[in-house]
């Protein structure tokens, strides 16, 4: 990376990470990159990438870091954060997360802005954006 270029990485926290590394990679098509394992069948820390983009997580814990964050359903479902994933294959990727148990928050549609998207909420209730418009093209 340059110094001129930066790169945002959201960053995520679940009561149960294990699972849902595997959700968010069945239902929304992420890979794993790097995993680190935890004590008592937690993760320390996981990097799952979507193209050239990335996000990274871990179990819910109380390092100091880890004191910052709390999954959605530990605060009664509230997010303050949602990231916007931007997806070629709008629809197909839509019908994969609902097959999966995507909560559908805002159906797919056309924007006005361009593109086509929707809004769901994971398997612990973070909200996530996914959308074919791309605000750099």
């Amino acid at each position: 990376m340059t110094a001129n270029k930066a790169c945002i990485i959201p960053t995520i926290q679940y009561k149960n990470a294990k699972t849902a590394i595997e959700w968010l990679c069945t239902a929304f098509g992420f890979e794993k990159h790097l995993v680190v394992q935890g004590e008592d069948n937690t993760i320390t820390h996981v990097q799952l990438t979507y193209g050239n983009s990335m996000i990274m997580l871990s179990s819910e814990n109380n390092s100091e870091y880890g004191k910052l964050l709390k999954a959605p359903n530990s605060l009664n479902g509230m997010n303050t954060q949602a990231p916007y994933i931007i997806v070629e294959k709008i629809d197909e990727h839509y019908k994969n997360a609902v097959a999966r148990g995507a909560k559908i928050l805002l159906e797919i549609k056309d924007q006005e802005y361009g593109g086509r998207g929707y809004t769901c909420k994971d398997i612990e209730d973070h909200i996530w954006n996914f959308g074919s418009y791309n605000p750099w093209n």
